[in-house]
């Protein structure tokens, strides 16, 4: 009867520590190697732009959004096209420009190019609504939905 009651025993500790393996393997933060499952593709109006000095980092409202138009943006399309608008009153009321170009994403990085020129970037944060970019210098841009 004792013999029973430790295979039960020992039976039982295997199967605790199996439970406990899988759960602690398939619950890895590392799973998607730093990168939001959060889709990239969209329309993003830029809200703020700022620096980071020091570590302290300072947001302010983007002043190239003209006050009573639409907020500029940039559409990350499933082709791997970006187009970026411009609203601008200098001729006409909120005109709008744009430019198109293509765009790439390697692991948190996102490079844009358009017109020729050649933008690379951090994603520091990608949420549902907010796509928070920063290049080498310490430059930020904040986009939402």
């Amino acid at each position: 009867m004792k013999n029973v009651s430790m295979k039960s025993r020992s039976l039982t500790l295997v199967m605790l520590i199996a439970v406990f393996g899988f759960f602690t393997v398939s619950c890895s933060d590392d799973d998607n190697e730093g990168e939001t499952l959060a889709p990239l593709t969209g329309k993003w109006s830029i809200s703020k732009v700022g620096t980071t000095v020091s570590g302290t980092e300072t947001l302010i409202d983007a002043p190239q959004n003209q006050t009573g138009c639409e907020k500029d943006f940039m559409n990350l399309k499933s082709d791997n096209t970006v187009e970026e608008g411009n609203y601008d009153s200098t001729i006409d009321p909120c005109a709008l420009f744009t430019d198109q170009g293509i765009y790439s994403r390697s692991h948190n990085n996102l490079t844009r190019v358009v017109d020729g020129v050649t933008t690379t970037q951090d994603i520091v944060n990608l949420t549902l609504n907010e796509l928070k970019l920063k290049d080498a210098n310490g430059a930020i841009e904040v986009y939402i939905r």
